[in-house]
């Protein structure tokens, strides 16, 4: 959807650059990134550098940058554009044999998220075609009030995580396990991190199961997080999921 959206306006001067951000790689990434055929660049950050640079706490988020580099709308919620919808997508239950016990749990949640794709949409079509005289292109100013404040705990929060992904791409697991797990206490309202941690547990063996992990059925004291993403939208409100579209 993105690429189609892409291939219209790219005369235009628009592109987009897609980043899996997973520390489990490439692979984790790959089934994704060959069903879409992408002819923008694509790229892996193993280390989440992207999201450190860029305050980005949930996926899909974008960040609109001008052809100064600029950044002129800060890290939101990006939902796929809906002129597209009939596009084909990765289906990620493709080859699976049986549906997911927790699916079920998943997708009851899942239904409920909120986000604003038409209104999205139409914002960046907007900037594409205005540019800086677009609404939707902030100042600086503006950019730096939107974004993301890095306090203290943030700031820890960041350094446990880096740790903890060192340590998972050294081979050290259980290691990684308690600086993750401190990560998550330090920024809860990071989706990233924990979405990530709990994505390399044991049992994800499918792109549905590596993304949508949590307590597998009758052995769930081996789960080592205090919460998995069921438990953690109920407790927000999946209406909550994601921040309401500012202008």
């Amino acid at each position: 959807m993105w690429q189609a959206l892409r291939n219209e306006l790219h005369g235009e001067g628009f592109e987009v650059v897609t980043v899996g951000i997973d520390t489990a790689g490439a692979e984790a990434c790959r089934r994704f990134i060959e069903g879409a055929s992408p002819e923008h660049p694509s790229l892996i950050d193993q280390h989440h550098v992207v999201s450190s640079m860029f305050g980005i706490i949930n996926i899909p988020n974008s960040v609109w940058i001008d052809e100064e580099g600029n950044i002129v709308r800060p890290a939101e919620a990006a939902p796929a554009p809906p002129s597209f919808a009939d596009v084909e997508r990765v289906n990620p239950f493709e080859g699976m044999t049986e549906f997911p016990e927790r699916a079920g749990a998943i997708m009851a949640e899942a239904i409920g998220i909120e986000s604003s794709p038409e209104e999205y949409e139409a914002a960046l079509r907007d900037w594409v075609a205005k540019g800086s005289d677009s609404a939707f292109a902030l100042s600086p100013d503006a950019v730096i009030e939107r974004s993301q404040p890095r306090d203290p705990n943030t700031s820890l929060g960041q350094a446990h995580f880096a740790l903890a992904t060192h340590l998972e791409l050294e081979g050290n697991h259980d290691a990684a396990i308690g600086h993750f797990a401190k990560a998550h206490e330090l920024v809860p309202d990071n989706f990233a991190y924990k979405r990530q941690a709990w994505s390399l547990e044991p049992g994800g063996d499918t792109p549905f199961a590596r993304f949508w992990q949590g307590p597998q059925e009758g052995n769930e004291d081996a789960w080592p997080y205090a919460s998995e993403w069921v438990s953690e939208v109920k407790a927000m409100g999946a209406a909550n999921y994601y921040p309401k579209f500012q202008a």
